[in-house]
């Protein structure tokens, strides 16, 4: 149930951001990278509505510009694994990552334009599985205007993730 309520929450944030529209490829990129923080970030797997309030600001940090959600991902994933943490709620977060992974979209090029690199390219350790606390990253400089007609392939995390942390944000 664990699963299935941290995409529940992860739709709902989503649906009242009103960012893009439910049923898009978009959308469902969005979804599936914020229910894998929400689900990730959760060590107890006990999710209630006064828990869902008290990690919005968690979730902001593990979902912010900068942060290296990828390999946090991968981490809490093994870190699950060794502990022996397994069930069907594993299984769904991990076919979703094997999804975001897999699955490309079409979005606006914004690398190499100038923007600071994230704590990941500088060399800096992630935050822990489950922790949102330490610092976050600094406000991107951008050197030159980002070129919106450029288009790239990008895995579909990439895309989810800000959707989903402007959603968190706009709640």
């Amino acid at each position: 149930m664990a699963w299935l309520y941290a995409e529940y929450i992860a739709d709902e944030l989503l649906r009242t951001g009103q960012l893009i529209p439910p049923g898009t490829l978009e959308f469902r990129a969005g979804r599936e990278a914020l229910a894998l923080t929400v689900y990730l970030s959760d060590s107890t797997d006990e999710l209630s509505g006064v828990g869902v309030i008290s990690q919005l600001d968690e979730w902001l940090s593990l979902t912010a510009y900068g942060h290296p959600w990828e390999q946090w991902v991968r981490e809490c994933f093994a870190a699950r694994a060794e502990r022996g943490d397994g069930g069907p709620d594993l299984e769904l977060a991990t076919a979703s990552w094997r999804w975001l992974e897999s699955t490309e979209l079409l979005a606006t090029d914004l690398a190499g334009t100038g923007v600071e690199p994230g704590p990941a390219t500088r060399g800096e350790s992630p935050l822990a599985c489950g922790n949102g606390d330490g610092p976050g990253p600094g406000p991107a400089e951008r050197a030159d205007p980002v070129d919106e007609n450029a288009r790239v392939w990008l895995p579909a995390w990439q895309l989810g993730l800000p959707l989903g942390h402007l959603s968190v944000h706009l709640f």
